[in-house]
């Protein structure tokens, strides 16, 4: 688990903010489905120096959706550092697509359940 992250606390206001500004595909993800989930799921959490959409401690496991940005150079980029990041810290992160949320929601809740039973054997 991802004990010993660095606090950043200028970001503090920032993921205050993003959950309060949630994507449409993220209120769908997280009203849903990911807020009622057996295991505990926080939102826009904190981990060291990034904010993430969905944190599972249990499962050591992230959840992040992704909008267009993520699919221009600059952001696959940013993403790639941030993903080799937290698989530093032994978390596993899983993507997908804002359309995959709102196209596919049956089969992305179905890879998460997948990833946190992996997880906890």
């Amino acid at each position: 688990m991802a004990r010993s992250l660095s606090y950043d606390g200028r970001l503090k206001s920032n993921a205050q903010s993003l959950r309060r500004e949630m994507t449409r595909q993220e209120k769908h993800l997280w009203y849903d489905y990911l807020k009622g989930h057996p295991s505990t799921f926080h939102r826009q959490k904190q981990l060291g120096y990034y904010i993430v959409d969905f944190y599972c401690a249990a499962a050591n496991l992230v959840v992040e959706l992704d909008g267009s940005q993520h699919y221009e150079a600059e952001g696959r980029t940013h993403d790639e550092k941030r993903d080799a990041y937290l698989a530093g810290l032994g978390l596993q992160v899983l993507r997908f697509s804002n359309a995959d949320v709102d196209r596919h929601f049956t089969a992305v809740c179905a890879a998460i359940d997948r990833a946190i039973r992996e997880a906890l054997v």
